[in-house]
């Protein structure tokens, strides 16, 4: 990710809670394989991980699934198999990729924006063209698999995994007060279907964050941009609109006259 020196965002806490609160990640892998293409990617919500949430510098581990019969979880095995870990124990039958891999995490909206929008250098000059403002993290990382259907290993990290996954989406996300739990669903059919999933574990080992909202742009055009959005009156539209005036230093959307 290009991340150009006005865009970028470097705070760590803030980039972590960006990631929890859009967590569906696009996985990103380049394994070579005679059956699979070499550079793969899959959505995948994460959980994320972290000793101190007051650190200002802790990088997360990310935890997911995927389902077995996903050509990218198909290499990851492949690779896995045929490359075991040089340093085995007994208890361990999970495997680190050989390959960094990467995440991008995108924000809730995007938007184009329309030259029309730049109120002042518009007029002025002309000289505009169109854009696109969105928000976005990036991390790259090691990543463990848990693949082995057979193992207490593996069986013990997906079982806190979707138990994690599920507990975090009913409640942040949904909000419920009485979340539905992966309890709650048979045990015989819960255990068939985590034999068809593996798991992923990344230890990330660098993350950065681009907020691309007219920032480049002067004053008048920043208001502009945010005026623009919010007359379209839609939701996608009025988040980046806030985007805009939160990192354009514009203040709060102003209310009906």
């Amino acid at each position: 990710m290009y991340l150009r020196a006005v865009h970028a965002e470097h705070s760590i806490p803030l980039l972590r809670h960006f990631i929890q609160e859009n967590p569906l990640g696009i996985l990103t892998t380049a394994i070579p394989s005679q059956a699979h293409h070499l550079i793969q990617s899959s959505h995948i919500p994460f959980v994320l991980d972290v000793s101190d949430p007051n650190s200002e510098d802790e990088l997360p581990i990310l935890r997911g699934h995927i389902a077995r019969q996903n050509p990218q979880a198909k290499a990851i095995i492949e690779h896995a198999t045929a490359n075991p870990s040089p340093f085995p124990t007994p208890t361990s039958t999970s495997h680190k990729l050989q390959q960094e891999i990467a995440l991008l995490f995108n924000g809730p909206a995007h938007h184009y924006i329309s030259p029309k929008f730049y109120a002042a250098t518009k007029p002025a000059t002309g000289k505009v063209v169109p854009t696109w403002n969105y928000a976005a993290a990036q991390a790259y990382g090691e990543a463990t698999v848990y693949f082995d259907s057979q193992s207490p290993e593996t069986s013990a990290f997906l079982s806190r995994q979707i138990d994690d996954l599920s507990a975090m989406a009913e409640t942040q996300i949904m909000g419920y007060e009485e979340p539905w739990r992966v309890a709650d669903a048979p045990e015989r059919y819960v255990e068939l279907l985590r034999k068809n999933i593996i798991g992923i574990e990344v230890r990330v080992t660098s993350l950065g964050g681009k907020f691309k909202v007219s920032q480049e742009m002067g004053e008048g055009d920043r208001r502009g941009v945010a005026e623009g959005l919010e007359a379209l009156g839609s939701a996608e539209g009025g988040y980046v609109a806030g985007l805009v005036r939160e990192r354009g230093g514009l203040g709060e959307v102003e209310g009906p006259k």
